[in-house]
């Protein structure tokens, strides 16, 4: 059997490739939007994919699954849960498909893919019990989706807290504690292959090793441990959850009634400085500044978005820019179409055109560009405490628990635009995170709003002990 894990680390993402050597067919588990990484993998090793399949509906990136069925291959997707989590697209659309109930089995040369109803991050989520026949009639491992993770488990709160299904939460922590009934029979040695590591906001700690086995889950997986009761369960698994990104409910939606098809990646065109006026005139984009954060509060275009090409540009571009919104990149040439691919698997379709760092040099040459006031907390902290000011917190409900400065609002920097109508119109909003970087993008949306802003770029442990509460 051939086996290939695929990263994806802004999105803390993993996808398999399951082949079976003898026949030369693989299998694609929880791909992302652009398939074709998938075909050149499959390619490299001689193979051919016949299938592809998605463990749930996803809500931190649009799925290929849409992609892959365009191309002819067969596509599988869960038949469980309630009316509310189909896959509208599948259902309707003249594919080839096959609709999958716990206990089906999918066939792909030697190996066995048996799917297992795991509800509670979802309800119709399914997990893959991957066995290898050729060498034997036990199975070898799970592909497990967002249902267990190294050290943690999926989320259960998303249908609500994400997709705003009200009374939700609560029922599916239950159905999650019930799955974990269902992963205690597991065999042991069974290896478990989790849909998401590190930094995922699809899980409340997900660990950075890429793989575990059942054994070792239910040993140390602090999530299975706290399990001993449905009550302590649902306490333990819904407290602390961070604030998920504002993008998640529109990826769930869409990954429901189907992604737009792609076909390719977008072929934004280079815009040159001596056109870029008119290129903003007729095209009105999003203008999304991917340098460094210290250039950019030194001068950027009016009304830009400060998105460095980090581990959160996924994120934060999802959560600031819409999906019918035209966006100019301001970025390294060489990394455009690393961009583009970050944006095409949230949904940001729409990228027309991209402006050089040398071309953005010789503009700003001739033209008076926007600066952002920055400072850091010794700056700021006669400020903070006068009425003209109002602080912005940026950090997540959780490190905002643990201390934050007197009279702050707490608004997570990925949710910032459903806020907009709660802050004061008549200050000067102070905004800070625990270092630095979430600032900067929240600052620069606050600032293309309209807010006279103060970017605080500073460690949140250099604020005056006597300002926190």
């Amino acid at each position: 059997m051939l086996f290939k894990q695929i990263y994806e680390e802004k999105l803390s993402q993993y996808a398999y490739m399951i082949g079976c050597q003898e026949t030369g067919e693989a299998f694609i588990i929880d791909p992302l939007r652009d398939i074709n990484r998938y075909f050149d993998l499959a390619e490299k090793h001689g193979m051919e994919i016949v299938g592809a399949a998605d463990t749930h509906i996803h809500a931190d990136f649009l799925s290929g699954l849409r992609e892959f069925a365009e191309k002819g291959v067969t596509v599988y997707a869960s038949d469980e849960g309630d009316e509310d989590w189909k896959y509208e697209w599948l259902v309707a659309g003249n594919y080839r498909k096959k609709l999958l109930m716990d206990g089906d089995i999918v066939r792909v040369g030697n190996i066995g893919i048996r799917a297992m109803h795991t509800p509670g991050h979802t309800p119709e989520h399914l997990s893959y019990i991957i066995t290898d026949g050729k060498v034997a009639n036990e199975p070898l491992g799970m592909a497990s989706g967002d249902f267990v993770f190294v050290g943690d488990v999926g989320r259960p709160d998303l249908l609500e807290t994400a997709a705003g299904k009200k009374g939700a939460m609560k029922p599916s922590a239950q159905r999650l504690y019930r799955s974990l009934d269902r992963f205690r029979t597991l065999p042991e040695y069974l290896q478990l292959w989790p849909g998401h590591g590190a930094g995922s906001a699809c899980g409340k700690a997900p660990g950075a090793v890429p793989a575990s086995t059942v054994g070792y889950e239910l040993r140390y997986n602090a999530a299975i441990n706290a399990a001993e009761s449905e009550t302590r369960f649902v306490d333990f698994i819904l407290d602390g959850q961070p604030e998920p990104p504002l993008y998640f409910a529109r990826m769930k939606r869409d990954n429901r009634k189907g992604p737009d098809i792609l076909g390719g990646l977008p072929n934004p065109e280079p815009v040159h400085a001596d056109h870029l006026d008119l290129w903003l005139k007729e095209h009105k984009p999003v203008v999304i500044d991917t340098r460094p954060v210290e250039d950019y509060i030194k001068g950027h275009l009016s009304g830009s978005l400060c998105i460095t090409l980090d581990k959160q540009f996924n994120t934060v571009a999802g959560s600031y820019v819409n999906p019918e919104d035209r966006v100019l990149l301001i970025i390294d040439e060489r990394k455009t179409e690393e961009a583009v691919r970050d944006l095409i698997r949230v949904g940001l379709d729409h990228v027309d055109g991209y402006l050089s760092l040398a071309e953005f040099d010789r503009y700003r040459g001739d033209h008076e560009m926007e600066t952002t006031d920055m400072r850091l907390f010794g700056g700021v902290k006669n400020a903070i405490a006068d009425d003209k000011y109002f602080v912005v917190d940026v950090r997540k409900a959780t490190e905002y628990a643990e201390g934050h400065i007197a009279g702050a609002m707490q608004i997570s920097h990925v949710r910032l635009p459903e806020h907009r109508d709660g802050l004061p119109q008549d200050k000067i909003l102070l905004v800070h995170c625990a270092a630095g970087g979430r600032a900067a993008s929240a600052s620069s949306w606050l600032q293309k709003q309209g807010y006279p802003v103060i970017y605080i770029n500073d460690s949140f442990e250099n604020c005056p002990a006597h300002l926190k509460v």
